[in-house]
């Protein structure tokens, strides 16, 4: 397939460059007239990528953007190896590289055990229990651990007395101990501990429904226009058969007309077809009478006739209630009672509900629309109430929605759908619109004696083609199998023969050496290992797409080349860079072979930026003058702190990005 750019504007250069009337980097005259400052705020939009900010911007869509641009700077922000967004959020908070901080990926394992985790957080259940018939008691707490190191930005603050505010900013569950007030955001389970699963009840068969991930099929009969069935909680570990708690409802559905009631413990939900229900608080009981798990969800009806199609949201954590650490200080229940119930997790767009084909492309926009909408009335509320110290918020829509809709702005994507509403072609503008207005009320805000910057963690690319690292290091004799006719077969690894494996691919952009000492079966001599990651390099380096010659990888990268720091030992050996257009299978991410090694990416999360970071750089944008001309995540950390006229510890990365406070 011959790739075609999806963005026709000139991409964001060096410094000065004009784009359609433009000056991507003007400084005078600045927004900020030198005195003390006392005040930061920083927007944080993950995603948004500093070409589509620039054709916005010229189309006139975004005149606060041209405004600050105009008066103050813009800069393409370089992002994190790999720019994958728990790796880039998390050299922002900490101002450290991933050898700094001990995140390289969305996925980690344990070279000893070889089980696969998060890689931001830990959970380590209660050592001790007693069994009391059929119910089994602990005799002393669990634990939740944060896994990112480093010390956060609004910790070093907190030194000084210095407050902040701290909303939904990821790689940050459970949120760090601190005197600030936070939330966490990506990287917040569900009630079932999961990234979000959905649930979907229908008496039509669904291809393919048994395997579906992020969501869960239940088939349910309708007998007298009636339908019985069950939430699904999490799995009850007080409980010997370890069962999940459930939440029985009933769903009764008019029997000539689009309507249907449902009764969930005592309440009563009215809804026509395509219509959405508040949220609605649920008690999952795991001990009775003594212990109960509080969750919301959001019920939508799809169908009512012929066919029943009902959707309920991932049952998020209830902020007003929060069965696991979400906040400190009480921040969420603080939020509860000023706004009501809101999502929690840390993924809110449901892009598995329209990657599996329960939502239409109309129907995960308003889903997505939501989840703005909500999260826009919260920033206003607590934008106006926001006094001194720092102040970051964070938007994840731009991000997660052009995972799946920037298709809609190229319609020579394969993906692109040429019969969706005019509303969902134009989502992607409606988005960068609406941080544009988000701008405004946050300029409102801004005085002599605040410095604002807003930020992105990485950009897009298009995502047309998935190669199977997994198959292809089988292929190139890294990675070997027991029985290779069986390649596309079984779950992770479990067809290794780790007796014959040098090296094996584990999520999104890493290849491990299997090193002796190391592994938990490794056999690669480590004097030896220097020599298979240099040729796994140089072969990655020369892979091409056979359907168009195309080189699949921009870069591969060694990681005592590319990280510093007291955690370089835990990365991966090889992180790969991909080409604009190519990215890794899902299959391939967690020990799965299918039979080729490179295919036509079918998902609709077709675009992506878990690819070479030099092809995915973010944007940076301040009314203080930018005196860096390649800043990066790591560096914005200490420019926080010195907004303070405070030192910056020594282990941050502390390049100099904004105009000295005392030179101005």
């Amino acid at each position: 397939m011959k790739r075609r750019d999806f963005i026709k504007n000139v991409a964001v250069g060096s410094a000065g460059v004009a784009v359609s009337g433009v000056k991507l980097f003007a400084s005078p005259p600045a927004i900020w007239t030198g005195q003390r400052t006392n005040k930061v705020i920083i927007l944080g939009i993950d995603g948004m990528d500093p070409r589509l900010l620039v054709r916005f911007v010229n189309e006139g869509i975004m005149p606060n953007f041209k405004k600050l641009i105009d008066r103050g700077g813009f800069r393409k922000l370089g992002t994190s190896l790999p720019p994958q967004s728990p790796v880039a959020w998390s050299n922002f908070i900490t101002g450290k590289n991933p050898g700094g901080h001990g995140i390289f990926d969305f996925i980690h394992r344990d070279p000893l055990e070889f089980v696969p985790y998060l890689s931001t957080t830990g959970v380590h259940p209660p050592s001790k229990m007693i069994s009391l018939g059929d119910w089994r008691i602990p005799l002393n707490g669990g634990k939740i651990e944060l896994l990112r190191k480093g010390q956060a930005f609004w910790q070093v603050l907190e030194e000084k007395d210095i407050p902040s505010l701290v909303f939904k900013i990821p790689s940050n569950y459970p949120p760090t101990d601190s005197n600030a007030k936070t939330i966490s955001g990506m990287g917040t389970p569900d009630v079932l501990g999961t990234y979000g699963t959905f649930s979907y009840y229908t008496d039509i068969p669904l291809k393919n429904g048994e395997e579906f991930g992020g969501g869960k099929v239940y088939p349910v009969e309708v007998v007298d226009h009636k339908v019985k069935a069950h939430l699904k909680g999490p799995v009850n570990s007080f409980h010997a058969d370890q069962k999940p708690a459930t939440i029985p409802f009933v769903a009764y559905r008019d029997a000539v007309n689009p309507v249907v009631k449902i009764i969930v413990q005592g309440k009563e939900i009215l809804l026509k077809e395509g219509e959405w229900s508040d949220w609605i608080r649920v008690e999952f009981e795991m001990i009775p009478y003594v212990s109960k798990v509080s969750g919301i969800c959001r019920f939508y009806v799809k169908q009512v006739h012929p066919y029943f199609k009902l959707y309920v949201t991932p049952i998020n954590v209830d902020p007003a209630n929060p069965a696991i650490p979400i906040s400190t200080g009480g921040y969420a229940e603080e939020l509860a009672e000023k706004y009501g119930a809101f999502y929690t997790q840390g993924f809110p767009e449901d892009t598995k509900a329209l990657s599996n084909g329960v939502f239409s492309d109309e129907e995960y926009w308003e889903q997505a629309k939501f989840v703005l909408r909500e999260r826009k009335n919260i920033f206003s509320h607590e934008l106006n109430n926001f006094h001194e110290g720092v102040f970051f918020f964070y938007f994840s829509s731009i991000d997660q929605d052009s995972h799946m809709l920037l298709r809609m702005l190229d319609p020579s994507h394969p993906l692109y759908n040429p019969k969706a509403s005019p509303d969902v072609k134009n989502a992607i503008r409606h988005l960068y619109k609406e941080m544009d207005e988000a701008l405004a009320q946050t300029m409102a805000k801004v005085d002599d004696h605040t410095t604002l910057m807003i930020l992105s963690d990485h950009g897009f690319a298009p995502f047309y083609r998935e190669f199977h690292l997994s198959t292809w290091l089988v292929k190139n004799g890294y990675t070997a199998l027991l029985d290779p006719e069986r390649k596309d077969e079984g779950d992770y690894y479990d067809n290794v023969d780790w007796d014959r494996t040098k090296a094996y691919a584990l999520g999104l952009n890493a290849i491990y050496i299997n090193l002796q000492d190391r592994e938990f079966n490794g056999i690669v001599d480590p004097f030896e290992a220097p020599k298979i990651v240099a040729e796994i390099k140089e072969k990655l380096q020369q892979a091409k797409d056979p359907a168009n010659g195309k080189k699949i990888i921009r870069n591969a990268y060694l990681a005592q080349e590319a990280y510093q720091g007291a955690y370089v030992d835990l990365a991966p050996d090889v992180i790969v860079g991909y080409a604009p257009g190519y990215r890794i299978s899902d299959t391939a991410t967690l020990g799965k072979f299918p039979k080729t090694v490179i295919g036509n990416r079918k998902d609709k999360w077709s675009s992506d930026h878990c690819i070479d970071p030099n092809s995915v750089p973010g944007v940076f944008l301040s009314n203080k003058r930018i005196v860096a001309n390649d800043p990066a995540l790591e560096d914005l950390a200490a420019t926080i702190i010195r907004q303070f006229r405070m030192e910056p510890p020594e282990d941050m990365s502390d390049k100099k990005i904004l105009e000295d406070v005392q030179n101005i």
